[in-house]
């Protein structure tokens, strides 16, 4: 039997919220969608995350870590224009996409995530859901 990569969460506006254990299983076509990914927000996840464009990328924040290494993926993805927010580590287990979405609570947002709104302290769910999303 085949694993399904990802899973449908909801639809908020046009965007899809897909929810994946690991930041690899990241497709083509997830782009211009909201991700929820399981996965730490390390360089090496940041290398998956930043290859198609999301309309928002969610990932754990592993404790943040030496130098912020559990969020750098936060960084580049701000580069390339992507909002991205970290979840707290104590609030959902890594590689644990549902209960991300179930239990995330924002940590850290990154420049284009502020715009759109999200602040640490919100409940992911609840953040993504309750706010318009630009087409």
């Amino acid at each position: 039997m085949e694993e399904m990569r990802s899973t449908l969460a909801a639809i908020v506006g046009v965007r899809r919220v897909l929810l994946l254990d690991s930041i690899t299983w990241l497709a083509e076509d997830d782009a211009g969608h909201i991700v929820v990914s399981g996965s730490h927000g390390g360089r090496s996840a940041g290398d998956y995350a930043t290859r198609w464009p999301l309309a928002l990328c969610c990932l754990n924040d592993a404790g943040v870590g030496k130098d912020r290494a559990g969020i750098v993926a936060l960084d580049m993805l701000e580069s390339r224009g992507t909002p991205a927010v970290a979840y707290g580590h104590m609030s959902a287990r890594i590689g644990d996409a549902r209960d991300a979405w179930q239990n995330g609570i924002v940590t850290h947002a990154n420049a284009q995530a502020l715009a759109l709104g999200f602040e640490p302290g919100q409940l992911l769910q609840e953040a993504i859901t309750c706010r318009e999303w630009p087409t």
